[in-house]
């Protein structure tokens, strides 16, 4: 299992992103994470091919309330990475997400996740209930391969399949409702975590880890996500983008799964593609903080 880090020079002088990088060795490979403010924790996870960069606009806002934690996962952003596709798997980062969450003995979670950050987040919260306290979901959704996959993630998907060197700003940018409105230096910045095609192994990967059979690996574990997900009694927020077409519709599927979620305003975010943290992550920030306010947690 190779194992390589980005040279921390690549990572200088990104726009807006002034924040501290913190680490921490989980099942011996190094994770960092962005780690600001204080109070009640807000955990964001990213998802393919973004990384900790893709919450740069929300986290000052969150954090002058909260302590807000962006994690990388394994082969993203300043993260290790692994070089060989087969050592990449559902288990392994899912592992590392929930040895991750121990390490750092994070309690009274208010996940925020989008795309893989939320196929990894909610099992791993209906799985350890007892230190997530909120649930905020976005344009992301928990396949069990009982359903056929939209054309838009079988597109990505077999695109993901024969590419062999993606570029990953340029994914960032296509998937945006105004393409034009990312500036050269942005895209950069989410090329930082990739100078060749050997950092990339993780990116190239993860989409075809999303499950489409129902005896693919992670399909049981959001099946049962799903059951308990059922049952949730603690508050849920979902808020999916209007100009998505992979994840289009998947805010009516929690509405309707989330008992809870069905007591929080319907949100659509507009004019946002699938990385709706890059268009209007100050909107979802203050959307995020007036769900906080009214949904106290109660000792």
């Amino acid at each position: 299992m190779p194992i390589i880090r980005t040279p921390d020079e690549c990572f200088s002088n990104l726009p807006d992103f002034p924040f501290m990088p913190h680490y921490v060795e989980i099942n011996g490979l190094r994770v960092h994470y962005v780690d600001e403010g204080e109070g009640e924790v807000i955990l964001c996870l990213h998802g393919e091919p973004s990384w900790a960069y893709l919450y740069r606009k929300m986290i000052p806002p969150l954090s002058t309330k909260h302590r807000v934690i962006a994690m990388d996962f394994i082969g993203f952003g300043r993260s290790d990475k692994l070089t060989e596709r087969d050592d990449y798997s559902f288990q392994m980062h899912h592992d590392t997400l929930t040895g991750f969450i121990t390490a750092l003995a994070l309690d009274n979670i208010t996940l925020v996740a989008q795309d893989w950050g939320g196929e990894l987040g909610l099992p791993v919260a209906t799985e350890m209930p007892q230190r997530f306290a909120r649930l905020v979901i976005m344009n992301t959704g928990l396949p069990t391969g009982d359903e056929t996959p939209s054309e838009g993630f079988l597109r990505w998907r077999h695109f993901a399949e024969r590419v062999t060197d993606m570029s990953i700003g340029r994914v960032i940018r296509s998937s945006a409702v105004y393409p034009d409105s990312i500036p050269p230096e942005v895209i950069a910045a989410y090329d930082a975590p990739f100078p060749d095609a050997s950092y990339k192994a993780g990116a190239a990967v993860w989409p075809l880890l999303v499950p489409i059979h129902p005896n693919d690996p992670g399909a049981a574990e959001m099946k049962q996500a799903r059951q308990i997900l059922s049952k949730w009694d603690k508050p849920a927020l979902v808020m999916f983008s209007d100009g998505d077409p992979i994840t289009r519709g998947g805010d009516r599927f929690f509405r309707k799964l989330i008992p809870t979620a069905k007591d929080q305003p319907e949100i659509v975010i507009k004019d946002a593609g699938h990385f709706l943290q890059e268009e209007k992550g100050k909107e979802i920030a203050q959307y995020i903080l007036d769900f906080m306010a009214r949904t106290p947690i109660v000792d």
